[in-house]
């Protein structure tokens, strides 16, 4: 009993979790900046003449070099290594893999159509695809105040909506340029977005599929039917035509960077501290676009956006802060 005791009193976990939490809030502190200033970096250091394809591709690449990196450092790169197989990589991160890549060509077409602090109010929707496709797939519930903040999130992408066709704080001038290729390529990412989070989160809860592993996977596969989707795209012929780097500029290596860097800080936020932190991430983030947009175009938000502001940070906060708990008899 006493060895127990000294066993249970060691300082050693406490150094642990004090190690874990600055951890957890500095991941944190780093995507909330990235994925504020994303949009706006984007727009400010990728030329209109870049094409997706190719820096879609380079991020994929930088991705997966990330994901290497964190295996080899945290010493689990031998033994993935060891245990990998094509039909267990091809069943977890195939399809998953498939519908970013798609995701990531939407986004990169509406991040240049779109407002930035637009672009980040809109993209929360796929909060609600998130939750849609997670209780399709898993089985996951949702309470009263979960499907209230939906419909208030619902509400905010329609005001968000309104607010872009009269507006004329994007990149364009032209109303239907702003619908069709910023506001509904967002909107259909989202949808992708919330239906590939699901896969992604039956592959590492039911089938136990290890996270940056799948990330590799995840890039090398989305890249491959990026390429094959390319080939007779228009996207393909200009990069047959003018080159891979065809409208990059040394800048163009940031946002590509960033980017990629972003989506590894997603894994790890979510790894070490759970749904509910990068839910608050994010709100945060929404803080970081408007006030950057601000500050470097002078442009304040549209009455919509005003309006719809809130409505998304109100739900986003709702639908973390009141999870669906099962009750489970002992």
């Amino acid at each position: 009993m006493a060895a127990t005791k000294r066993r249970a009193s060691r300082p050693g976990p406490i150094s642990s979790n004090s190690s874990t939490s600055t951890k957890v809030w500095l991941f944190s502190l780093f995507l909330t900046l990235q994925y504020g200033a994303q949009p706006l970096i984007s727009k400010r250091f990728t030329r209109r003449e870049v094409i997706v394809t190719s820096s879609v591709l380079a991020c994929e690449v930088v991705k997966v070099v990330c994901a290497f990196i964190l295996m080899a450092k945290d010493g689990t790169l031998k033994r993935l290594y060891k245990e990998w197989t094509l039909i267990g990589s091809l069943t977890a991160s195939g399809l998953p893999a498939a519908i970013y890549a798609l995701q990531n060509s939407l986004l990169q077409i509406s991040y240049r159509n779109l407002d930035s602090l637009t672009f980040s109010m809109l993209n929360q929707t796929k909060l609600f695809f998130t939750a849609l496709f997670t209780y399709i797939i898993l089985g996951q519930k949702q309470t009263i105040q979960q499907i209230g903040a939906l419909f208030l999130l619902i509400i905010a992408a329609i005001l968000l909506s309104i607010g872009e066709g009269s507006s004329k704080a994007s990149s364009t001038d032209n109303p239907d340029a702003i619908v069709f290729y910023g506001i509904v390529p967002l909107l259909v990412a989202s949808v992708l977005s919330g239906l590939a989070s699901a896969l992604c989160q039956w592959a590492t809860q039911v089938k136990k599929h290890a996270s940056y592993l799948m990330t590799v996977e995840m890039s090398i596969i989305g890249s491959l039917c990026l390429l094959a989707s390319a080939y007779k795209s228009p996207d393909g012929t200009a990069i047959r035509q003018h080159g891979f780097f065809y409208g990059w500029t040394p800048l163009t290596l940031i946002p590509v960077t960033v980017n990629a860097v972003g989506g590894i800080l997603v894994g790890l936020v979510t790894s070490y501290a759970g749904g509910v932190r990068k839910g608050f991430v994010i709100v945060s983030a929404l803080l970081v676009t408007a006030l950057l947009q601000f500050a470097f175009d002078g442009k304040p938000p549209s009455p919509y956006c005003l309006v719809a502001f809130p409505l998304v940070i109100s739900s986003t906060s709702i639908y973390q802060k009141y999870p669906y708990l099962s009750k489970k008899k002992e």
